[in-house]
């Protein structure tokens, strides 16, 4: 029956004293429904054992932003399992109080059943939480961007979204929006090796976010109305969501049957390149940066559980293909890991008219019904091959590399009785051709970086922000040795780490999620909050 599908939540999420009896904040945000034009941006930092001094620069470049008392809500999205996570959380809230439009914090529990730890399961229960704040006639002007404990936002990232938003109000609703993201924070201070392999990983990203791209999986950090949350169920938390941001992606696209609409938000985001602190300390040192690197790459490429996931929605989008009416309700009333309900037609109309008895219709009052259109064939071709470059190209390329070199050399000087040698020679130089691609990419990325390093800069500077904070300039001269390593990383952050992930899946789905350490700026602040707590 339908009431069966209302779980009873348990109240984990928590919000701080003085953000109880702030009546301004709270009472605008329950009036928020006379307000047409107002979007409200709800951000959702997930985080486990990050530094206080990581969360705090980040709530601080935000809070630097012109529109933050008028619209931002800040969820701090703390984990259970970390000792003391909310007295972290209630010294952040207790210090930027005044700062947002509001500010709180969700404590997502241990061991929840079919849940695996990790980014997605931390992002959907702060969404439920949430979402219990927002009335239904406003939802789609409600924003939820889910950010890294250490992105670093634009004050324009916000105010693009916001302005895509409102010029589209035909696809508000149905659109996910993503965004270029940079390092630009550390980059200086870790290896070439590890430097080039997150420049790429950024290349990764843009190379779907070009103008008239119809395919745009976002990479760590994107957007989504609070309406579209509640058409596809919220975050999945098994451990095949490992990669949230795509997972989440796909869920979407096959929610609306590839008619999901994808909008690029012209600002780059500010990560920091992982790091184990080798720098300065020789090459024991950099060997402890790259292996914090090639964890990060094996969760990356972890994220192959991605294709699967994706033709078993193929194959129910196909079963459900000539069903284009859809209901769906508020998140925070819809079942864990569930999709839009799906209640044929026939049985829907029998429901509303009253002439089906067996349901009680008062349970239908807080549920949407919409049509959709049918399958987008054309997206979902463009899709799988999206699918097929990330996941299965990087192990196949390696597999032929390598094989048609050994093969070359077990027939060298013997007669080529079969006709192959020609094929060999074009792919060689296929192959240098490929590797002076990315070279070019790495110089043409000089400028991209500069720019986007120095606006940031300048900004920081402007809201008083920058002393401490680090900033990594690039030259062609200075990071010559950058090009160099294009032959090394391919292998070591790409195909070595696919290979283990997809072997691995042959046993287990399973990945322990790590955290790794971030490039922070350190303020005397932090002695302060440590003796509150």
């Amino acid at each position: 029956m339908l009431k069966d599908l209302r779980p009873t939540l348990s109240s984990h999420s928590a919000r701080s004293e003085a953000g109880d009896t702030h009546t301004e904040s709270v009472t605008d945000c329950n009036t928020i429904a006379g307000s047409q034009h107002q979007v409200i941006h709800a951000i959702v930092i997930p985080n486990y054992k990050e530094e206080v001094d990581t969360l705090r620069e980040t709530l601080d470049v935000l809070a630097s932003h012109s529109c933050a008392r008028t619209n931002y809500d800040v969820y701090l999205a703390m984990e259970e399992r970390e000792k003391e996570a909310d007295i972290k959380a209630m010294s952040l809230i207790a210090e930027f109080n005044n700062k947002f439009r509001s500010i709180d914090f969700t404590l997502h529990p241990a061991d929840m059943p079919n849940e695996c730890p990790g980014k997605g399961s931390n992002v959907d229960w702060a969404a439920r939480k949430l979402s219990e704040r927002y009335p239904i006639d406003y939802r789609k002007n409600v924003i939820i961007t889910g950010i890294d404990a250490d992105s670093h936002l634009s004050s324009n990232f916000f105010s693009l979204l916001t302005r895509m938003h409102l010029a589209y109000p035909e696809t508000s609703g149905t659109t996910l929006y993503s965004a270029p993201i940079i390092f630009d924070r550390n980059a200086h201070s870790v290896p070439a090796i590890v430097r080039v392999a997150d420049i790429l990983w950024c290349a990764a990203g843009i190379s779907g976010l070009y103008r008239g791209s119809t395919i745009a999986p976002p990479t760590s950090v994107y957007s989504l109305s609070l309406q579209l949350v509640d058409r596809v169920g919220g975050w999945d938390c098994g451990s095949e969501a490992i990669g949230e941001d795509l997972h989440m992606y796909i869920k979407c696209f096959f929610a609306l049957n590839g008619h999901l609409t994808v909008r690029t938000v012209l600002s780059p985001v500010s990560q920091t390149n992982v790091t184990a602190g080798g720098h300065g300390k020789g090459i024991s040192g950099i060997v402890s940066d790259m292996r914090a690197r090639y964890k990060q790459a094996l969760r990356h490429m972890w994220g192959a559980l991605d294709t699967g996931f994706a033709i078993r929605k193929l194959v129910e989008l196909w079963h459900n293909r000539k069903q284009t009416t859809r209901t769906f309700r508020p998140l925070h009333t819809a079942p864990n890991g569930s999709a839009n309900m799906d209640i044929p037609k026939v049985q829907l109309d029998a429901l509303v008219s009253g002439t089906d008895t067996t349901f009680d219709k008062g349970l239908l009052s807080d549920e949407t019904r919409e049509d959709i259109k049918g399958p987008n064939y054309r997206r979902l071709l463009v899709l799988i091959h999206r699918l097929f470059e990330a996941h299965f190209l990087p192990v196949q390329m390696a597999v032929l590399v390598v094989s048609s070199t050994l093969y070359m050399r077990a027939v060298d000087g013997s007669a080529d009785t079969h006709g192959l040698n020609w094929i060999f020679r074009i792919c060689k130089y296929l192959r240098a051709v490929g590797f002076l691609q990315v070279a070019f990419y790495l110089f043409i990325y000089e400028n991209f970086h500069q720019i986007a390093v120095t606006a940031r800069e300048k900004e920081m500077h402007d809201a008083g922000l920058a002393d401490g904070m680090n900033f990594s300039h690039r030259s062609l001269g200075k990071n010559f040795i950058d090009y160099l390593m294009v032959p090394f990383v391919a292998p070591i952050y790409g195909a070595i780490p696919s290979i283990q992930a997809q072997l691995c899946h042959f046993w287990t789905s399973d990945l322990v999620y790590t955290v790794s350490k971030k490039a922070t700026r350190q303020r005397v602040t932090s002695v302060a909050v440590e003796e509150m707590a």
